[in-house]
């Protein structure tokens, strides 16, 4: 059995993909951040409080059209609505006697990618696997921010293209080891990715906000997993009891 020592060297050792892929992601941030006339202390403090990249790059659209803390506050909500559904996801994950203050911790670092390899964690999620994610992923997120204001406008915009490609690299390191262990998760993969791809191309759906979007299809495709495989009661509880 692993210790959270343990527990927290592996989640840092998976969470590298993660933070060589917000390294890229965020430099770019910074550098849409600079332009919108923040510098990179306050960059940098948004980066580390707020890691959410959607919301972020909102955000700077809205503060560059000087809209309302109010308008700017019912964005983000709309926006990061995921994560209230990845966070009751990982709750089921956790030890119903985990003190609220590791919860409150884990809460912190529910980004896509963190909920990625967290939910596939084996067994049950120890705090400390996240913690180790967390503290890898955070910093590397933060410090592509500093970067990208510091560097301003210098790259040529052939290399800015470059860097975002490191974001599907990131997904895939995500989502490919646990979809080759399981045939099950495959096919829920794919059939996220072709109705996700039909949800940008449908007229109606289409102009549905890209937050609630993911909530519909992680509602549909998670919904439609849980009915048709189901996890057994006693396999929930056996891994309780070897976590």
């Amino acid at each position: 059995m692993k210790n959270n020592r343990d527990w927290y060297l592996q989640g840092a050792h998976d969470g590298i993909p993660i933070a060589m892929g917000y390294l890229a992601v965020s430099f770019t941030l910074g550098i849409a951040a600079r332009n919108v006339g923040l510098g990179a202390f306050p960059a940098s403090l948004m980066s580390i409080t707020n890691l959410t990249s959607a919301g972020q790059f909102a955000a700077l659209g809205l503060i560059t059209a000087g809209t309302s803390y109010v308008e700017m506050a019912c964005t983000q909500l709309i926006i990061n609505l995921r994560y209230f559904l990845m966070s009751c996801a990982l709750s089921q994950k956790l030890d119903p006697n985990m003190h609220f203050f590791h919860r409150l911790l884990v809460a912190y670092g529910v980004t896509d990618e963190i909920f990625g390899i967290s939910i596939g964690a084996d067994r049950m999620l120890n705090p400390f696997y996240a913690y180790g994610a967390i503290s890898v992923a955070a910093p590397s997120w933060t410090l592509g921010t500093f970067l990208g204001v510091v560097s301003g406008n210098v790259l040529p915009a052939r290399v800015l293209n470059a860097l975002n490609v490191a974001l599907y690299g990131m997904f895939i390191a995500v989502i490919v080891p646990p979809a080759r262990k399981q045939k099950v998760l495959a096919g829920l993969v794919a059939v996220s990715m072709a109705a996700s791809l039909l949800f940008t191309l449908l007229p109606v759906v289409s102009q549905i906000s890209t937050g609630m979007r993911i909530i519909i299809l992680t509602v549909l495709v998670a919904g439609a997993g849980a009915v048709l495989f189901p996890v057994e009661e006693a396999e929930e509880k056996e891994e309780l009891h070897e976590a």
